[in-house]
């Protein structure tokens, strides 16, 4: 990947648009390319974190097992997403294991670049403190959905939170990886997951082909969760 490629990427990051093109540059001399395969593994539960990553374009599931061997999904980051922030700053092990869900390129931004970048720029360190504390929002929603809400509720809050494509009435929504994976990071069963489609389709709110599910009109998939 190019150099101008690179800063074109961390520009566009939330973290770093406050930042001019030289501290840019700065960063991105603390980058390295990072290319894995589907299924393979990017840092293991447990490992020291030596910075945080950005994902260009792949999808990365972050997860942790039980002693049972029971695999529960934290998060799927996609394409112009980060990960890593938090642990990077505690300077504790990775409480995650992170894989690669299809073939993906992400870079990888040393935490030693980022503590320069904090020294120099007070304006980067605000945008970190922002972008840590919408994860621990993210969390307390996640908390809330599992406690409070049905399965059909989660299912339905997925679909409408998830990148679509379409009009305002119907939308077609890619799911970014097997239901298996997606149920684990919803907290329900596989066969709960392909239920709730199942009822959902049977209503006429929706229909699914393979991984495209096609919402017929957005409102009444909403009201429906609300019932």
């Amino acid at each position: 990947m190019s150099a101008s490629k690179i800063n074109t990427i961390l520009a566009n990051l939330p973290l770093f648009k406050e930042m001019s093109a030289e501290e840019i540059e700065r960063i991105a001399l603390g980058c390295r390319e990072i290319h894995v395969s589907r299924g393979e593994i990017l840092f293991q539960r447990g490992d020291p974190p030596h910075g945080f990553y950005v994902v260009v374009h792949g999808q990365i599931k972050l997860a942790f097992s039980s002693p049972q061997g029971i695999e529960k999904v934290v998060n799927l980051v996609g394409a112009g997403k980060t990960f890593g922030e938090a642990v990077m700053f505690m300077n504790t092990p990775y409480p995650v294991y992170s894989q690669a869900l299809v073939d993906s390129l992400l870079l990888h931004i040393s935490r030693a670049v980022v503590v320069d970048g904090i020294d120099r720029h007070p304006g980067f360190a605000r945008k970190m403190l922002a972008g840590l504390s919408t994860r621990l929002h993210s969390l307390i929603a996640d908390v809330e959905a599992y406690s409070l809400r049905s399965c059909t509720q989660r299912v339905i809050g997925y679909l409408l939170q998830h990148e679509a494509v379409g009009s305002n009435k119907a939308v077609t929504v890619a799911l970014p990886a097997s239901k298996t994976v997606i149920a684990s990071r919803l907290n329900i069963s596989p066969e709960t997951f392909s239920r709730v489609l199942h009822d959902l389709t049977a209503a006429g709110l929706i229909s699914v082909k393979g991984k495209d599910v096609e919402i017929h009109d957005i409102e009444k998939l909403a009201q429906f969760g609300q019932q």
